[in-house]
């Protein structure tokens, strides 16, 4: 399980630390891909398998299922993690989270996320905010 929140800076060549308790749960190889809200997600290879498992099952016919495969699917890749605990990540996953210089990795239960400092800053200010509603709205998943 992934938990925390880190600060780092993304270098111009993209390349960015990932912090060392991440490191062990996605192994020296993992899966980046554009995630919901403009940030990354990272998975572990047994999680990406799983949710590619799931992703194969969605109709062909459904508009909205092709549409979320195609955007899950074709800003994959796999990363290696470097001797001094750096991913690279490629300029049009940077492109579309905005990742500049200063980053913020999160970990959510089964994934990492990567996120611009000041998007991850908008967005927890905005949730916050509202955070009771979106808890009394999950109360029915037994939460």
């Amino acid at each position: 399980m992934f938990m925390g929140e880190y600060q780092h800076n993304i270098d111009s060549k993209g390349r960015i630390i990932v912090p060392a308790k991440f490191r062990e749960g996605l192994g020296d190889s993992f899966v980046v891909t554009r995630g919901l809200d403009k940030c990354l997600f990272a998975y572990p290879m047994d999680e990406w398998k799983l949710l590619e498992e799931k992703l194969k099952k969605l109709p062909l016919t459904k508009k909205d299922a092709r549409a979320f495969t195609r955007f899950f699917f074709s800003g994959a890749i796999e990363c290696d993690v470097d001797k001094q605990g750096r991913i690279n990540i490629p300029q049009p996953l940077r492109n579309y989270a905005a990742l500049d210089k200063e980053c913020v990795v999160i970990g959510v239960s089964n994934r990492v996320e990567f996120w611009a400092e000041e998007k991850w800053k908008t967005y927890f200010d905005d949730s916050e905010e509202s955070f009771g509603e979106i808890a009394e709205n999950l109360m029915d998943f037994d939460i």
